[in-house]
């Protein structure tokens, strides 16, 4: 499956209006939910004796990935536009890989401006 042809099966299962807002509002509600769905599975490992369920953890994921997906289709970006811009983010940030001083350098650095 690709991304055009998954973006089509979003919006075939998508129940609201067109209105670009209204698809980012049940976006980020609909991913802040699925995200805690997917941080209980690994609580439940962590904390509570419970086996990875990877089958259940990658059906979470797919969620969180509709909502994703949703969202970009209301700000009229692609998943490939996010994924660039999230590597050119982090090439800017870490050009030689994470460094955990550089890290902490950059949080005081950002808290300045």
């Amino acid at each position: 499956m690709n991304e055009h042809d998954y973006l089509a099966e979003v919006l075939r299962t998508y129940a609201g209006s067109n209105d670009p807002l209204d698809k980012l509002t049940l976006a980020a509600l609909g991913l802040t939910g699925e995200s805690g769905e997917v941080a209980d599975t690994v609580k439940k490992v962590l904390y509570q004796g419970h086996e990875l369920d990877t089958t259940h953890l990658k059906q979470e994921l797919g969620d969180v990935l509709w909502y994703v997906m949703l969202a970009c289709n209301a700000i009229g970006c692609t998943l490939e536009d996010v994924m660039q811009g999230n590597v050119a983010k982090l090439y800017a940030r870490y050009p030689n890989g994470f460094d955990a001083q550089r890290s902490i350098t950059r949080n005081d650095e950002e808290r300045r401006q």
